[in-house]
């Protein structure tokens, strides 16, 4: 299938199933964080899973290509981000299972209803007003800056969307884990599963990966570290394998 792009489009290809996916490089493009994370969530046969703040698809249109989930869904505020994930499920002929909605992840549980899926992922925005320099590009802003959302307010929709049991994965920064982990647990989304990436062997972490779960008991297994790159330009296997190549 053929799309149109809109001026300042380009089509990417994502090295998986042949898939591809439209990006706007003036607006914002997915990064590394979102395949890591794609590579690091678990949908199991059957199930339903939700990307909050989804972007331009990236999240759903991974999963769906590496997991047996039933379907997939992207929630996004931004209507031109939205617009972008659409046309990407349908160049790539997954709309049978991936729904992209246009919508504010502080009302996620009245958009999709209470414990109507059994994943939620999200790639949240990673800087407090009081964190770096707020871009003055509002798309790439709402992305990287807590302009439109909080973690509080992700983590809150997260548990009221998920059924008992269900699973919450997210990457965020190492500098704010102290209260990642004490807003989940106040949520009664458990933590589960950590792992932290690294860019070098040498270098502190940048990123961290997590699996809470919805109303589980207090035990957390933290895994070994990822490493992203043996030397610049050249990454690990393992991100090899996670990008698919």
């Amino acid at each position: 299938m053929t799309t149109k792009l809109k001026d300042g489009e380009r089509l990417d290809d994502l090295q998986r199933n042949g898939y591809q996916i439209i990006q706007n490089p003036n607006k914002f493009c997915f990064g590394m964080d979102a395949v890591l994370l794609s590579g690091f969530a678990r949908v199991k046969k059957g199930e339903r899973a939700l990307d909050l703040g989804t972007g331009t698809g990236i999240i759903p249109i991974l999963l769906r290509g590496k997991t047996p989930g039933r379907d997939f869904t992207g929630l996004e505020i931004q209507e031109e981000s939205a617009d972008m994930a659409r046309r990407s499920v349908e160049l790539n002929g997954l709309q049978d299972s991936i729904s992209i909605v246009q919508g504010d992840i502080k009302e996620a549980a009245s958009v999709f209803g209470a414990a109507s899926f059994d994943v939620v992922t999200c790639n949240p925005p990673y800087m407090t007003g009081n964190h770096g320099l707020v871009n003055p590009d509002l798309p790439k802003a709402i992305a990287r800056h807590e302009v439109l959302c909080t973690f509080e307010d992700v983590a809150r929709e997260a548990a009221k969307i998920l059924r008992s049991g269900g699973r919450f994965y997210l990457v965020h920064r190492p500098f704010r884990l102290a209260e990642i982990i004490t807003m989940l647990v106040s949520c009664r989304l458990e933590p589960k599963r950590m792992q932290l990436v690294y860019p070098y062997v040498d270098r502190e972490p940048n990123m961290v990966l997590l699996e809470a779960s919805r109303g589980g008991r207090s035990r957390m297994t933290v895994e070994k570290p990822l490493i992203v790159y043996k030397e610049p330009g050249v990454y690990m296997d393992e991100i090899y394998d996670i990008y698919g190549y």
